[in-house]
């Protein structure tokens, strides 16, 4: 009889940004066949979930909080006894680091980073505390995954861990279904347009701040220019009243949390990505699947190398409201109704083949526990 190894995915919740939607990716594309696929669900309760695939054992947890649920992830560990975990956000990752030495022997655990050790650092909440957890907790991942070689870089500087413990993964882009949506339709804009398109938390690193005085300047060429920001977050209440100083409250639009938002992709001119700091968001690169010309700001060095000197694509030379908006005018000026691009840099990011190096991550920590009791 061929026993399947078991491989616990960990999420917070399911329904949210990019770190949810690879978890429920790699939910939905690692084999059945070789793994017994379970979906780890902390704060969301089973009936808050939608369907999942029939092959995956779903675990929701009903937590209030991620680290509420600290007791019942521990019992399910236990109980599961998974031979990998894999944690799919920062602050689970953390708690599942913590609770490690609780965990059976030779239970392995993969976490992923989302964004840049050192942007994270800087711009992020309770700094006083998150460098010395980091540096203490993920010592004791047995693999970090990030999505550049850039951000792998940056966190074996930052908390000195060996090279070859951190590995760079593509996060999963599922093409066919992006543009199987798109086709759907979507968003139906009141203007003529030029009509920008925007998806994020609406959080500092955004930048989204930045795109509404990049708006202004733009509309003084493009009048009819539109703005949809599809998110939310801490900082809507700040961007509304933004919107308002700046005069632009008919011409930009904050459509709240959109999942997923590739219907709305059909009607954009094209997509705008203003973060200041940013490791590789899968909303860039749903817009790159779907065909969208894309204008960037260089969030972080990876994603700055992943676009620049592309067709289709006007990346900006610094983080500022002004260069951005240089960069819309520019791609706005070039670009014919309803244009849309190859970008054939997606295609390793594609469905099948980020399962794949994810399934090869899996089957070389499984190795590496086999070796482990041999000797």
């Amino acid at each position: 009889m061929n026993i399947r190894p078991k491989v616990l995915l960990l999420i917070p919740h399911l329904g949210g940004g990019g770190a949810e939607r690879v978890i429920e990716l790699l939910a939905r594309g690692i084999s059945a066949e070789k793994y017994e696929i379970h979906l780890g669900v902390i704060t969301q309760a089973k009936n808050a979930i939608g369907t999942v695939p029939a092959l995956v054992v779903l675990h929701a947890l009903g937590a209030k909080r991620v680290r509420a649920g600290a007791c019942k992830l521990l019992r399910l560990v236990r109980q599961l006894k998974p031979e990998i975990v894999i944690s799919g956000m920062f602050h689970l990752n953390f708690l599942v680091l913590l609770m490690r030495p609780l965990f059976a022997r030779g239970t392995r655990v993969l976490i992923r980073q989302n964004g840049m050790m050192t942007a994270s650092l800087q711009f992020g909440r309770d700094r006083w505390y998150t460098r010395p957890l980091y540096r203490l907790l993920y010592r004791r991942a047995d693999q970090v995954i990030c999505q550049t070689e850039e951000m792998a870089e940056d966190l074996v500087q930052q908390l000195g861990l060996a090279r070859e413990r951190v590995l760079v993964l593509p996060n999963p882009i599922d093409v066919e279904e992006i543009r199987s949506a798109m086709v759907k339709g979507g968003y139906r804009w009141t203007g003529t347009g030029p009509h920008l398109l925007a998806v994020g938390r609406l959080s500092r690193e955004k930048g989204f701040d930045l795109l509404l005085q990049a708006i202004a300047l733009v509309k003084k060429e493009f009048a009819e220019a539109e703005l949809l920001i599809v998110g939310s977050g801490s900082e809507e209440t700040a961007l509304k009243a933004k919107r308002a100083a700046l005069g632009l409250e008919a011409a930009v639009h904050l459509a709240g949390q959109v999942v997923p938002p590739w219907p709305l992709f059909a009607e954009a001119t094209l997509f705008v990505l203003s973060s200041r700091h940013e490791g590789l968001p899968n909303a860039l690169l749903e817009a790159a699947a779907a065909g969208l010309p894309i204008v960037a700001l260089p969030a972080s060095g990876g994603l700055a190398g992943l676009l620049r000197d592309r067709e289709g694509v006007w990346l900006a030379p610094e983080i500022s409201a002004e260069a951005l908006a240089s960069a819309l005018l520019a791609a706005l000026r070039a670009l014919r109704p309803g244009e849309r691009f190859q970008h054939a840099y997606i295609e390793q990011f594609e469905l099948g083949r980020a399962i794949a190096a994810y399934e090869a991550a899996i089957d070389a920590s499984l190795a590496g526990t086999r070796r482990g009791k041999e000797h």
